[in-house]
């Protein structure tokens, strides 16, 4: 979900976080102590070879991901995703998981969603799949009724983006309107459907299923072809030992590679794991959550989230919500009261 997010300025040390999270104490809340066992979450964690993970070993990691960029990528969708699969092959077992990532163009010009968009192509153990996300040109997200007026017009956009990406992949969806939401649906009933609801105004994408592992390269390959600039693509590889990893690199040359996991650990070892992974890996940790009712009695309800963003050695805090309990212009003064700290509206990238 893309969630409505502010960031405070400027770099924070790990004594000035814990000073927030007394404050936050200090008004009724519950942050995290420096002893609380936390997950903390680490992306964009640049490495030379798959064996710098060992670097963690001294915490308890999962979800390990390793991410081969390719930068002003202008080749073959078709052959890089097949040669992708031919190393999948070997070795596929459960839990093994691969997926390359890359850009499209929507033709049709549409007022609410931007033109470029973001599909996925992978392959499980037991079936591949194709997902399509679209980028919307504002976050507006559950229960939020700020844009109702334009509701009409986001169904519109919403239905017809989908409609163009289920033609060029020539697959049996339909995007319908019913009851104010976007619904996709299956006309295979052998095949599952998963979608997700970012916002008010339906599914920002939908995902694909099909037993046979190559139904999707032509499709996603038509695609790739709607976007005629230099692309990064990415490719997303889970569960893998070092020597497929190795295998994996060599499919086309000139790639960069970086982690990205979940680490187990005390709220107060987290410098440590940053000082691990600097200067390039970006983490993040949750400070403190709440329903700001607890705050603001008589406004509507919203989930927060006061979290730790950790970067090259230093500190930011930031705050996601799944909808702005108060109006636009006093969302900002409000979590500057609340933090001790200004903030400004930092929404999140909707292609990670």
């Amino acid at each position: 979900m893309r969630e409505r997010r502010w960031e405070t300025q400027g770099r924070l040390d790990f004594h000035q976080v814990l000073a927030v999270g007394e404050r936050l104490a200090g008004l009724g809340l519950k942050p995290a102590s420096p002893a609380k066992d936390i997950i903390a979450y680490i992306e964009e964690w640049a490495v030379e070879t798959p064996d710098e993970l060992d670097r963690l070993d001294p915490w308890a990691t999962e979800d390990i991901t390793l991410v081969q960029i390719r930068d002003a990528w202008q080749g073959d969708f078709f052959l890089l995703a097949g040669a992708f699969h031919t190393v999948y092959q070997r070795y596929q077992e459960v839990g093994t998981y691969c997926s390359i990532s890359h850009p499209w163009n929507i033709t049709m010009p549409l007022r609410t969603i931007l033109p470029r968009a973001m599909f996925w192509l992978g392959f499980r153990h037991t079936h591949a799949f194709i997902r399509v996300r679209l980028h919307t040109a504002d976050v507006i997200t559950p229960g939020e009724t700020r844009a109702d007026g334009q509701r009409s017009l986001w169904l519109e956009d919403r239905q017809a983006a989908f409609h163009e990406a289920i033609a060029l992949l020539d697959v049996p969806l339909k995007a319908h309107i019913i009851h104010d939401q976007v619904v996709i649906a299956s006309e295979d009933a052998r095949a599952p459907l998963f979608c997700s609801w970012p916002d008010a105004f339906g599914p920002s994408q939908f995902e694909y299923n099909s037993s046979d592992a190559f139904e999707f390269l032509v499709p996603a390959s038509r695609l790739a072809s709607t976007y005629e600039d230099p692309a990064t693509v990415r490719a997303y590889l889970t569960g893998f030992s070092e020597e497929a990893l190795t295998d994996f690199q060599a499919v086309e040359p000139g790639s960069r590679s970086v982690y990205r996991c979940s680490v187990h650990c005390p709220l107060d070892e987290i410098p440590e794991i940053l000082g691990t992974i600097a200067p390039t890996g970006r983490l993040y940790a949750t400070l403190c959550e709440f329903q700001t009712q607890d705050m603001l009695a008589g406004q509507d309800d919203a989930s927060a989230i006061i979290g730790i963003v950790g970067i090259d050695g230093a500190f930011q805090l930031e705050a996601r919500l799944n909808r702005a309990p108060l109006p636009e212009d006093e969302m900002a003064p409000w979590l500057k009261q609340l933090l001790g700290l200004p903030v400004i509206v930092a929404p999140l990238p909707p292609f990670p």
